[in-house]
């Protein structure tokens, strides 16, 4: 199962790499690496509050004490990724309707998605130029649909690795 990139942190980092491939509407971007873990956020319990005195109660006899209880692992991400991680881009101005977006993201997810040997790490795949609206008057035609799906399978051929025995 492939996952979602969601920081843009994230996706910030894998379109900084130069790009693995290209067609000639979309461009896909690889980093061997895990996506970001989220900042931490100060506990707003600690802080002192303006507004008086905080209540002085008694600990109750069934909650441990600060002392009593282990301190919880902090997550760390692993040195090398052990899954795939897929996200996408289709900016405004290359499809300005969406419902057009939205189709580009779906044959994305659904090509992507569908690949048995995507290496693992993060992947984004960026809409590059826009398609021609005079071919593709419809916004969710499916002849749009067709030619997006055929050129993104090109684009996967493009990243599978060479045959065992290919000389390259």
């Amino acid at each position: 199962m492939i996952g979602r990139i969601v920081r843009s942190a994230d996706f910030e980092r894998v379109l900084g790499a130069p790009s693995r491939a290209r067609s000639a509407h979309f461009a896909v971007h690889h980093l061997a690496a895990s996506p970001s873990l989220p900042k931490r956020r100060p506990s707003t319990g600690t802080a002192d509050l303006s507004t008086g005195d905080a209540p002085i109660h008694p600990q109750a006899v069934d909650e441990p004490s600060s002392a009593n209880v282990a301190p919880t692992p902090v997550e760390s991400v692993p040195a090398a990724p052990d899954r795939a991680w897929l996200g996408y881009v289709v900016p405004k101005r290359h499809a300005k309707r969406a419902v057009t977006r939205a189709l580009l993201k779906r044959q994305i997810r659904a090509v992507f998605g569908d690949l048995p040997t995507l290496p693992p790490g993060l992947w984004v795949v960026r809409l590059r130029t826009p398609f021609d609206r005079k071919q593709y008057p419809s916004a969710s035609s499916d002849a749009l649909r067709a030619a997006a799906r055929t050129e993104l399978l090109q684009l996967t051929r493009k990243l599978a690795p060479p045959p065992p025995g290919a000389a390259g």
